[in-house]
């Protein structure tokens, strides 16, 4: 997600549940053209939220993500082509009800948007894209899938989106599904009767580094706000709080989840933002992959790297980094305290050089040189049970 021009209060955005949110007592700022939710104060606010996601649950609206739908036109298999052709991830070792973390990417290999590919179908996708990207990555989408058999549809407005986080969310949603979550593994999804809705698609991801389900329901106000009450009442005996965007924030930051505009963007690449692994060459040719093939050759300039403050300070975003000589050599994209450590944490790009675990640098803050380590990533890794599926 990404922040976009902040356009004038009556432009704003807002998902089915905003009315909800602002009776709930919720701070509600300007995310990339949407009025949402940062915080409930009234439920304890930021830290509140995170610690509740962290050892219980938590409820966060997240319906201002968008969703495209991309199926085949006569010909079976366009719509698998089209996909491949924009996508850095293979798409092609999904089965039907697997999901897939992945990116669309530029000519010069740096992103338009990171995704999650849904295979609904054999030849049937639905990708999850991000609220400040919604138009741009539409576009891309239509424009460059152009020369294949298939149908591109935008749904982002079909749907309110309800994201139940935290090592107790199984045992929510459980208690307002018919089907049986066990069967649901990291990463797949299924179609189901929730909260009385048929046809529901529940999906065990999430952004948050917990156990966690994503639902999609209609998107009319009033079963909106009835599926949100009938969730909070059903984690009531778990503690359950409605979260905001600051909670999820920190929490992705503790698991190192990329956010669209700090750790990727389109002057980042995939090798530099450490998300190889997610990126198939070997699939054959995709969009960006000639310009990544030459990166890699190339050799790194600048990586991501976690710190860890060792002064008193807080590394923000976009503070630069430097080294004992005090000159700039890098930039830190995402920083803030960590509620579950209890330490000053971030994610910073850095040259090579300085990338190594243990190796000391300087954040600048307010013109003062702060020190910091470079330390393992993951911050925070959760505990699985055996056998338990991990969220995004």
């Amino acid at each position: 997600m990404e922040s976009s021009t902040t356009p004038q209060i009556s432009a704003l955005r807002k998902t089915p549940l905003n009315a909800l949110h602002r009776r709930l007592g919720a701070k509600m700022v300007n995310f990339g053209g949407w009025d949402m939710p940062v915080e409930y104060p009234p439920s304890g606010g930021l830290i509140t939220e995170h610690k509740a996601v962290r050892g219980s649950v938590g409820v966060f609206d997240v319906s201002h993500m968008g969703d495209i739908r991309i199926r085949s036109g006569k010909r079976p298999g366009g719509a698998l082509e089209a996909v491949q052709h924009i996508t850095m991830n293979d798409a092609s070792k999904l089965a039907i009800g697997q999901a897939q973390y992945s990116a669309i990417l530029y000519p010069d290999g740096t992103f338009v948007d990171d995704v999650i590919v849904h295979r609904l179908g054999e030849d049937d996708f639905l990708l999850v894209i991000n609220a400040g990207t919604r138009e741009k990555d539409i576009n891309w989408v239509r424009e460059n899938t152009k020369g294949f058999d298939r149908v591109v549809e935008e749904l982002s407005d079909a749907y309110t989106q309800l994201a139940i986080q935290g090592p107790r969310a199984a045992e929510v949603v459980q208690k307002l599904t018919d089907v049986d979550l066990s069967g649901i593994k990291n990463y797949w999804f299924t179609h189901g009767t929730v909260c009385g809705l048929k046809n529901t698609l529940i999906a065990r991801t999430g952004y948050t580094g917990e156990d966690g389900f994503e639902i999609y329901v209609p998107s009319d106000v009033a079963t909106s706000e009835r599926t949100w009450n009938q969730v909070i009442e059903a984690g009531r005996g778990f503690g359950i709080v409605p979260c905001g965007l600051g909670a999820r924030n920190t929490l992705r930051l503790e698991s190192k989840m990329a956010l669209y505009g700090h750790e990727i963007s389109d002057k980042i690449n995939v090798w530099e933002a450490g998300l190889d692994r997610y990126c198939k060459m070997e699939k054959g040719d995709f969009i960006g992959r000639p310009a990544l093939e030459r990166a890699k050759a190339a050799g790194l300039t600048r990586t991501l790297v976690g710190i860890e403050m060792i002064d008193r300070g807080i590394a923000r975003d976009e503070y630069c980094c430097c080294n004992e000589a005090g000159e700039r050599i890098g930039v830190v994209t995402s920083g803030s305290p960590s509620p579950t450590l209890g330490k000053n944490i971030a994610l910073a790009y850095v040259p090579p050089a300085y990338s190594a675990l243990g190796m000391i640098l300087y954040v600048e803050i307010r013109g003062q040189k702060y020190k910091a380590r470079v330390v393992a990533t993951p911050f925070y890794k959760r505990q699985k049970k055996a056998a338990a599926p991990q969220a995004r």
